[in-house]
């Protein structure tokens, strides 16, 4: 990509999305641009078609999704295949009718089968069943990056894919209903603390494990396969270590410096029981972490305390 390329990034608000563009910029590259869903419904085919004519990106970062917690993928599992497959295909199939020079399509962990073997390379994917709680949205994740390989296999077309592990860090989502372990934790926590509660419950055992990457961590590597990866396999792109939710509540409980309890409701799901991915493909190309998760912690609460200022968000 030369600096003054165009490059459209979907999904530029969120938490992915952002981060990319932070790690644009901060690179030097100079036409980024964006939309957001008021300025153009990806769902809507004609619409990402007429984007994409008018535009004409050279290089596209898929990123867009429909994303939620375990509670919001329960609920909503026809929203979350379908939403995310329109989305997924008017922007691979745009992107190819008018001569995309290349595109990064961004997955997630959660497409390789529940019982994979750990940690998780990326030949487990399609080996065995998926997490129930979260199967809607692996399906349409697991299409889109077989739509990159197609592309690929049967056009020629610059596509490439990463599955990241579970990502958190500035511009998450900290809705009550919607977030995901990160966000949902310290916001009760934070709560928690505000509140002078004397105990936080979190949801499952606690003993299930999440393998953590700080989103603007996540943004580089995807800049680097951008500039040094076309390869028709995907990548996993990891932080190397997982921990338990125990251990993560923990953590975060340090880092809010809250002191009460930490209770944990066996009668809630917790979704998978571990999902490390493999990152040594990755990593033999040169690319490993560099925020530790204690350092991306207190980044993430700190974004929060100076962003996140709707009364609603003390309450647990």
């Amino acid at each position: 990509m030369e600096k003054n390329s165009k490059i459209y990034v979907a999904g530029h608000t969120g938490m992915v999305g952002s981060a990319l563009v932070r790690n644009l910029t901060a690179r030097g590259y100079t036409n980024i641009i964006g939309r957001t869903f008021e300025e153009l419904d990806l769902i809507r085919q004609s619409d990402v078609e007429e984007f994409f004519d008018r535009e004409k990106p050279e290089y596209v970062f898929l990123a867009a999704a429909k994303v939620g917690g375990i509670g919001a993928n329960i609920k909503s599992p026809a929203e979350f295949l379908m939403d995310n497959l329109q989305i997924q295909c008017n922007i691979i199939s745009s992107a190819y009718k008018n001569n995309v020079k290349k595109l990064l399509f961004l997955g997630s962990s959660c497409i390789y089968p529940c019982k994979a073997p750990q940690p998780i390379t990326e030949d487990m994917l399609m080996t065995g069943p998926l997490e129930p709680t979260n199967e809607g949205y692996a399906l349409a994740k697991i299409a889109g990056l077989k739509a990159c390989r197609f592309y690929k296999e049967e056009y020629g077309a610059d596509y490439i894919s990463v599955m990241p592990c579970n990502l958190y860090g500035y511009n998450d989502n900290f809705s009550i209903n919607r977030s995901h372990i990160i966000p949902a934790i310290i916001r009760k926590f934070h709560s928690a603390k505000v509140n002078h509660l004397d105990k936080v419950t979190i949801w499952g055992t606690g003993n299930a494990y999440r393998e953590l990457l700080f989103v603007d961590d996540m943004a580089d590597a995807c800049l680097y396969l951008m500039e040094n990866y076309s390869g028709a396999d995907f990548l996993n792109i990891g932080y190397g270590q997982d921990f338990t939710i125990l251990q993560i509540a923990e953590m975060v409980k340090k880092v809010v410096g809250y002191e009460g309890e930490i209770v944990t409701d066996p009668t809630k799901p917790e979704g998978m029981f571990r999902k490390l991915v493999d990152s040594s493909k990755l990593n033999s190309l040169g690319w490993k972490p560099k925020t530790s998760i204690e350092d991306g912690l207190k980044l993430t609460y700190n974004w929060f305390l100076e962003n996140i200022n709707d009364k609603d968000l003390l309450v647990i």
